[in-house]
């Protein structure tokens, strides 16, 4: 299959024969994945304005449209439908340029693993739905009123607290303190229980209101019932609901309406957005997310994050009403679509006066709080970069960096570790960690300069130097970097790398053939960047090391 743009003739012969009727579109590849779906209340403008030369498209889709190898095309009743339809479709292929949020783990989200019999719930950075029945909230501003939450849901409702059992015949002390209800030894139905997550999950949909009017309802039933030890439970649920926001400092006059506020701040590089959950009158979450894609109007920015927010939410999660920062493109569809999930009005407002436009502002400058405290962090990595560039008399800024270490116990269970900073900050998608083969590393003999030898010799085995590092950093002193240079200069690597060692007493850094460190001092920025590399190394192999170690235990 080849692509249309290097078809003209067929090109023109698709778009000509476009409908004008609303509905979607699917954008293919060569191989037939789906690259794009789109929505539009006239099917052949919209594909049209694609092939366009004047048209001014944003860099990520311009890049799209000179993939596209074949159009489908669905047609609709209505543009609600059409938005039904568009959700339906990414939701079910996840194609890849539909995503216009960055899977950013600066926010964490809370998880309920409801495909399991007894659902787990955690806090996780890593978004990454393996069920389609898990269900995952956030992603939430605020990590420590997060934690804080989830502690207190924990202490209110009686929840499964381990991911496996700890005895085979036998609950643990979390039964015998009412905080499990004996989950492992299956002393709680799973209906039951599932009816005990499903009032948790309100909590963290911002349906707290909902929810106590609920426990309210099986509160009096319980006291007519003369089940008093079970309406006294309810009581203290009910309270603790209450004092989460006992000392919220954002709250609006109108307790009737559950709305949201979004609003938007971007500079040249990075848009950060904030949705402002407020339900009965109190800001109950806030909830962060970013976008590389500055280009976009701001409005069609604010539409495409609703879109795909509320695309992963349940319908009772769904507000009346939706403040913008700016007007929507397709604020009406939006709407429509919203109204039919939710089975009452949405509206989509942008408030001008009062109260509501001050709560939009009030997102507005937490979203631009967001944004300085990203490009002071993005300041300070260049700084660091800059630093450690000048240190090492480095021709450029390194902008890919490696660190390793080695951890053991008496030689047990010996592993190696890999991380990754990409222009100062960790990519943690390259992350490799190494269980040591050698058999000379075994129980009451370790030795690290052998490991370390195996681990970048493994690293850089053929197939894999396609990616050579600016700059490597071993954590150890002169005896580690030998080791490794002698692996490099076996494979033929030793003149295309920089390779340094970082010790830990003094922060000293040492050169391969240098017999002393390089004069620097523990507080400049680049050494520090090696600090947090050197930290990350030890921590990612230590944590590896002692999942073999409990692993082999247990």
């Amino acid at each position: 299959m080849i692509k249309l743009k290097q078809q003209p003739d067929k090109l023109a012969a698709i778009l000509q024969n476009l409908p004008t009727n609303p509905g979607v579109y699917l954008m293919k590849a060569e191989n037939g994945d789906i690259l794009y779906i789109g929505k539009s209340k006239q099917l052949r403008s919209r594909v049209r304005s694609y092939f366009q030369e004047s048209q001014n498209l944003t860099q990520r889709i311009a890049v799209m449209v000179n993939l596209v190898a074949d159009l489908e095309y669905i047609i609709t009743d209505s543009e609600a439908e059409a938005l039904a339809l568009e959700a339906n479709l990414i939701k079910r292929h996840q194609p890849p340029y539909n995503v216009l949020l960055k899977d950013d783990k600066s926010y964490p989200y809370l998880c309920i693993t409801w495909s399991e019999a007894y659902p787990r719930i955690f806090i996780t950075r890593k978004r990454q739905v393996k069920h389609n029945q898990d269900r995952y909230y956030g992603p939430f501003v605020d990590v420590k009123q997060l934690r804080q939450t989830l502690e207190l849901v924990k202490r209110l409702f009686p929840l499964r607290q381990r991911p496996r059992p700890l005895f085979k015949d036998r609950p643990c002390l979390n039964y015998d303190l009412g905080r499990c209800p004996g989950v492992c030894q299956q002393l709680i139905t799973r209906e039951e229980y599932r009816q005990t997550l499903e009032k948790v999950a309100m909590v963290f949909q911002g349906r707290t209101t909902e929810l106590n009017k609920i426990l309210q309802r099986q509160m009096e039933q319980a006291a007519l019932e003369l089940k008093f030890e079970q309406a006294a439970r309810l009581r203290d649920q009910i309270q603790g609901l209450n004092s989460l926001f006992a000392t919220q400092k954002v709250s609006l006059p109108d307790e009737r309406i559950s709305r949201d506020a979004i609003a938007l701040a971007a500079d040249s590089k990075q848009c950060c957005v904030q949705l402002f959950q407020i339900r009965g009158g109190h800001l109950v979450n806030r909830l962060g997310f970013f976008t590389s894609d500055v280009q976009a109007h701001p409005g069609t920015i604010l539409q495409r994050v609703l879109e795909e927010h509320y695309l992963q939410v349940e319908e009772g999660e769904i507000p009346k009403e939706i403040l913008s920062q700016y007007p929507l493109p397709e604020a009406e569809i939006l709407s429509s679509w919203l109204t039919q999930r939710k089975g009452q009005k949405v509206t989509i407002t942008v408030p001008l006066r009062q109260t509501k436009a001050e709560l939009v502002a009030l997102v507005a400058k937490n979203a631009d709080q967001e944004l300085n405290q990203i490009q002071q962090k993005r300041a300070e990595n260049q700084r660091a970069l800059a630093d450690l560039a000048q240190i090492l008399h480095l021709p450029q800024l390194p902008h890919r960096i490696e660190g390793y270490d080695i951890s053991h116990l008496q030689g047990t269970n010996a592993v190696g570790s890999q991380v990754v900073f990409i222009a100062g900050v960790p990519a943690k998608q390259h992350y490799r960690h190494y269980k040591i083969k050698n058999p000379e590393v075994k129980i009451g003999h370790s030795d690290d300069f052998a490991s370390l030898a195996e681990v970048i010799r493994r690293r850089f085995r053929h197939g894999q130097t396609e990616e050579l590092p600016d700059l490597i950093m071993i954590d150890g002193g002169k005896g580690q970097l030998s080791a490794v240079m002698k692996v490099l200069t076996e494979i033929n690597l030793a003149s295309e790398l920089t390779v340094i060692s970082l010790a830990k007493q003094k922060e000293e850094i040492f050169l391969w053939g240098e017999s002393h460190p390089l004069p620097t001092h523990p507080s400049q920025p680049g050494v520090q960047l090696l600090c947090r590399l050197r930290d990350e190394a030890h921590r990612f192999a230590l944590s590896f090391h002692r999942q073999l170690r409990m692993r082999k235990a247990f």
